[in-house]
């Protein structure tokens, strides 16, 4: 993490189309968002500087409204730092807003929930016009079932189930383990546009936690899964017990929400 003695800090707002990058965290033979962003700032104000990211998004993940806080020495204003910015990124990311914010404030620490939203195209034809953008599922779903189901999420549960194997043994080695409390869950019908969205805002989330979670919500609209499958799943069971991870390109960081700023 740098560290500054006489700086500025900044909360951000972007938004990104993911499909180019490699996820959020800068990686030394990959292309992600905040290496594009990083470079871009050290032109634009003429110092080395390195951004705090809400979240790590994954490859080919995209954020309708992602946040990150950087110290700056320079004196630019911020409707300034916002024009410039956007005059040296590419087209796939976009700077919203910057304010300059108290020195303890940090975009991924100072967060108290986050909302994701996973976007699932669900019409007979796949439409070429949303390719990386979406999940494309031909089969008709249930979307009663599916909303019943979204419900059980809501609460506070064991997500060891909807963890990425890979990443488990971390996870429950830490004081809190699997255990996420789920604020809200539900889905959206935008059947008239061909896309369905799957919208849920917790206080943290595993890896490839809100990918699992809307995999399984497409099972219980497709019928291989049941409601009872869902309780049993969120009850502390394995992997096995809970839908497929669907695909990166469906999923976007919707906000992240924090008490004052």
């Amino acid at each position: 993490m740098c560290s500054y003695n006489d700086s500025r800090n900044l909360k951000v707002i972007i938004s990104y189309n993911g499909a180019a990058y490699h996820g959020f965290q800068i990686q030394s033979n990959a292309e992600t968002i905040q290496g594009v962003i990083e470079r871009a700032l050290s032109k634009l104000l003429g110092e080395s500087v390195c951004i705090n990211g809400c979240s790590r998004t994954d490859s080919g993940v995209h954020a309708r409204e992602f946040c990150f806080n950087v110290r700056i020495n320079c004196t630019i204003p911020c409707d300034g730092f916002v024009r410039g910015l956007n005059s040296l990124l590419p087209r796939d990311i976009a700077v919203h807003s910057a304010i300059e914010v108290a020195d303890d404030f940090h975009a991924r620490f100072s967060a108290k929930a986050k909302e994701y939203v996973y976007v699932i195209h669900n019409a007979p034809i796949r439409d070429v016009f949303m390719t990386d953008l979406a999940y494309f599922y031909p089969k008709q779903i249930n979307l009663n079932l599916m909303e019943k189901a979204a419900e059980l999420f809501i609460g506070e549960h064991d997500f060891s189930a909807y963890c990425k194997a890979e990443s488990l043994q971390t996870v429950l080695s830490k004081q809190h383990g699997a255990i996420r409390e789920i604020y809200d869950c539900h889905v959206v019908d935008l059947k008239q546009s061909g896309r369905i969205e799957i919208m849920i805002r917790g206080n943290g989330f595993l890896h490839n936690m809100v990918r699992i979670i809307a995999g399984t919500l497409v099972y219980v609209g497709d019928g291989k899964l049941t409601l009872d499958d869902v309780r049993v799943s969120l009850s502390g069971g394995n992997r096995d017990t809970a839908g497929i991870t669907l695909p990166a390109c469906g999923l976007y960081l919707n906000r992240v929400i924090y008490d004052t700023v």
